[in-house]
């Protein structure tokens, strides 16, 4: 094997021919001076379509290739420029990079790889570079990823969400595909804007083909759905309306344990530690039972501990009013395990024992659900759910952990669109 031929391997570069190799002894880094074949010449840097010289440009410029073993590695090459028709004076194209980086192709597919799988500091230590520049990368390689696959093709049954990435409100939409698992867009933002973008993206033939939408119950999302996809039909998760109902008692719950404390505090003479003889305050054993029995509301009753029966027993005696809205909780998500053809009247049922109850919480998640009752009962229908789409947003809390310290929200979104999207980025040299 010629020398050269074992440095192209080596340094992972193909249509360019080696001039000649020199170790940088005071940077102690390789430096290969190459120039492109003749055949990918004078080409645009962005379209590399055939152009015309325009000048010499700055001269020589270097490009980071992959380290080989311990020792960094550099590309050095003219860098030219061009006039193309269609974007004007342009750096030259070279085969060994894309176009405004300062690395090889070889060098941003290992590091876009790298930050799918491993942490912060692993890959910024390895790859011996910036964690602004693995996010200027990851956005780099992402938009050819992108371009060179359709996201949207099949795409019928999807699921719309928000999560947030950072602390101010800052969220991200994302839409996921129900039958293939996988994200198929973000964009920064929860509004009928951010949303809009989505379907301006997936196009109006496409928009047409969308059979089922599930998300929760914002406007904007029910109001742009509407609006993009006529014939789709709007399915409400199942978990926030259960939510709404933990919500609900939640507030219950917590309002008597302030009437508790306050009831407790009232009184002077039992306000401290009870002596020897001393009946203990009515209300003490409530504000300590109630502070301890979130759990109990909260969980499903097949999943309840011993300890945790006990206490809802306790509830029921001393509590009525709150143990009534812990029924009523859970005779709301016993629903959504009807037949379809049970669940309609189940829920109307539901909706006049929640209004009669009284308890204000509850009277208005009755409203609530007579609000959203057709999309609720098309997820009974059809069984559909948020779950893939929440089971997506724990990745991106994983993935946004990982990211800590990217500013660019671009550079979130390529990170998660690798990582969930269904292409991942593959190392240099394998299959």
């Amino acid at each position: 094997m010629r020398e050269f031929s074992l440095w192209r391997a080596l340094l992972g570069i193909e249509k360019a021919v080696i001039e000649n190799i020199e170790f940088d002894q005071e940077a102690g880094s390789i430096v290969a001076h190459l120039r492109a074949t003749a055949r990918t010449r004078g080409r645009c840097g962005r379209c590399q379509r055939r152009s015309r010289g325009y000048d010499a440009g700055r001269g020589r410029r270097r490009w980071r290739a992959l380290d080989l073993g311990t020792v960094t590695a550099f590309l050095e090459a003219d860098s030219p420029r061009v006039n193309c028709r269609v974007h004007g004076v342009v750096v030259a194209h070279v085969p060994w990079a894309r176009h405004d980086a300062g690395h090889t192709l070889a060098f941003d597919q290992t590091v876009a790889w790298l930050a799918t799988q491993t942490s912060k500091s692993a890959v910024t230590q390895l790859m011996r570079v910036a964690w602004r520049t693995v996010g200027t990368i990851i956005a780099r390689v992402w938009a050819d990823t992108g371009g060179l696959v359709d996201l949207f093709a099949g795409l019928s049954r999807i699921g719309i969400d928000e999560i947030s990435y950072r602390r101010g409100h800052l969220f991200l939409t994302v839409v996921i595909d129900h039958d293939t698992g996988r994200l198929v867009w973000a964009g920064t933002g929860q509004s009928k804007a951010t949303l809009q973008k989505f379907f301006d993206a997936l196009g109006p033939a496409r928009c047409a083909q969308i059979t089922h939408v599930s998300a929760d119950a914002a406007k904007y999302i029910a109001d742009s759905v509407a609006a993009n996809c006529l014939h789709a039909v709007q399915v409400a998760d199942p978990f926030h309306v259960v939510k709404w109902a933990n919500d609900a008692l939640g507030e219950l719950r917590l309002q008597a344990w302030r009437d508790a404390k306050r009831a407790l505090r009232a009184n002077p003479r039992r306000r401290g530690r009870p002596g020897k003889h001393d009946p203990p305050h009515p209300h003490a054993d409530l504000v300590k039972a109630l502070s301890r029995a979130r759990y109990s509301l909260w969980k499903n009753p097949e999943n309840l501990t011993g300890s945790q029966h006990a206490k809802l027993e306790w509830i029921a005696k001393t509590d009525p009013r709150l143990y009534r809205a812990y029924q009523l909780k859970e005779g709301l998500r016993i629903i959504f395990q009807l037949p379809h053809e049970q669940a309609a009247e189940a829920m109307d049922r539901w909706c006049r024992s929640a209004a009669a109850s009284r308890i204000p919480q509850f009277v208005e998640l009755q409203r609530a659900v007579r609000r959203q009752r057709v999309p609720i009962l098309a997820a009974i229908e059809h069984g559909l759910s948020n779950g893939r789409t929440e089971a997506i947003n724990t990745k991106i809390r994983l993935r946004t952990r990982m990211a800590f310290g990217f500013k660019d929200p671009d550079a979130l979104i390529a990170l998660i669109m690798l990582s969930l999207g269904g292409h991942r980025p593959t190392l240099p040299g394998r299959a």
